[in-house]
């Protein structure tokens, strides 16, 4: 049973035939949840040791490493059906929408740290980092997502190109 099928399989019928019509969207939720996890953990191991000083140098590395396992998941899992250009043309396109994205997801962090001044001296420990994470791990990340789920079906992976895929797949099955 895949991971999809289980959350399904739990999930009450009316919400359920919703979750079926947004399959896709549910799928890139998932990887969205992961890749937060592996973000944050890059995000919070560098900037609590080697980048201290730099909180946003520290959330662009974790956003580029996320970004990397996110590009993996969605292609093969989240949208799988859908694109069919050659990878290297599809993986181009992904980390030109994902390196926008990023900049969308930096945007609130920055205005926290250096246009609201929410850093220590100005304000203790504490209102810093839950500063940091409110703007940069919910608001930033959520514009995002928003940002590279619209860019991803729109560009990277277009439904009319899925059409190729899904026939190279049933083809190869035949086989």
């Amino acid at each position: 049973m895949t991971v999809v099928e289980s959350v399904l399989s739990h999930t009450p019928e009316p919400l359920r035939s919703v979750l079926i019509k947004h399959r896709e969207l549910l799928k890139f939720g998932i990887v969205g949840g992961t890749t937060f996890v592996v973000d944050n953990g890059v995000w919070y191991l560098l900037k609590l040791s080697v980048l201290e000083d730099k909180p946003t140098t520290a959330k662009a590395i974790a956003i580029i490493v996320a970004t990397i396992v996110s590009y993996i998941l969605n292609r093969e899992w989240s949208f799988r059906t859908r694109g069919g250009r050659e990878r290297h043309h599809e993986a181009a396109l992904f980390f030109v929408i994902s390196g926008l994205a990023v900049v969308v997801n930096l945007i609130p962090l920055y205005i926290s740290r250096y246009f609201l001044h929410l850093e220590v001296p100005n304000v203790s420990r504490f209102v810093q980092e839950t500063a940091d994470f409110v703007s940069g791990s919910i608001i930033g990340m959520l514009l995002a997502m928003v940002f590279r789920f619209w860019g991803f079906k729109k560009w990277v992976f277009p439904d009319e190109l899925g059409q190729r895929r899904r026939d190279a797949s049933r083809h190869s099955a035949g086989a």
